[in-house]
């Protein structure tokens, strides 16, 4: 037989599970850049992650860290007790826009005010995914959901929340970016992002929050291609891409 040449190994910052995300949701990409920037960083061995509730409530299985489940909503105080009675860990919560931007946002509020030294990897998709597409303090305006068959109205239920812009003000929190991952470009930028959040992590620098665009085909009632397209045009618009709030380069000017 030829020899065969290995051109792409698997993160070994995953395990061998078989991902159960539904086709074209971008939750993968995300799982392994968190995984290449890990282990990238020779952060792995020392890294423990929180599983939130919803689309990604089973990640404890498909990350080759130490995992915990906690309720929903409370991975940032969950993030917080570990890190005090282990503060050589590197700590990270994945969450999803139902867990933090609603039943946990008090958490992830009060994590950022105290500068815990925890990174959060916030999954934006504009809806709740794991409990059947009902809107989420997240949903655009206009944006249809189960709960929302004609469309958002703020009148009613607000504005959509931009939690990024919302960190970004708070003295304690001390690198906020939202990234995409919607084309390889944006993929090396999210990466670069979240090594960067670790980073900061490591040197004892305070708290990191790292917002992904995202998409949910399935709920959205699009084809993955299509769902990517809507993503750019309607979510990137309403939540821009960059840096919101980076206090290490305030301190590199003082």
């Amino acid at each position: 037989m030829p020899d065969v040449k290995t051109v792409y190994k698997k993160s070994p910052g995953l395990t061998d599970y078989t991902l159960t995300y539904c086709p074209g949701c971008t939750h993968g990409i995300i799982h392994k850049l968190v995984a290449d920037s890990l282990v990238e960083l020779d952060l792995l061995d020392r890294a423990i992650g929180i599983s939130s509730v919803g689309c990604s409530a089973l990640n404890y299985d498909f990350f080759s860290c130490d995992m915990v489940q906690v309720a929903h909503g409370r991975a940032p105080a969950a993030a917080t007790g570990i890190k005090r009675v282990r503060p050589d860990a590197i700590l990270f919560t994945y969450q999803g826009d139902g867990d933090l931007a609603s039943i946990g946002i008090a958490e992830a509020i009060h994590a950022a005010h105290r500068s815990e030294n925890i990174t959060i990897v916030f999954v934006n998709n504009a809806i709740y995914g794991m409990t059947g597409g009902q809107m989420a303090p997240t949903t655009l305006i206009g944006q249809k959901t189960t709960t929302s068959p004609d469309g958002r109205d703020a009148k009613t239920t607000g504005l959509p929340l931009k939690i990024s812009e919302m960190m970004a003000t708070i003295p304690g929190a001390t690198y906020v970016e939202r990234v995409s991952v919607h084309d390889p470009k944006h993929v090396n930028k999210a990466k670069k992002a979240l090594k960067k959040a670790f980073e900061i992590q490591n040197n004892k620098q305070g708290f990191s929050l790292i917002e992904f665009i995202s998409t949910c085909p399935v709920n959205w009632g699009m084809t993955p291609k299509d769902a990517i397209d809507w993503a750019v045009e309607n979510m990137i618009p309403y939540y821009p891409l960059g840096v919101f709030k980076d206090a290490t380069k305030e301190d590199d000017a003082q």
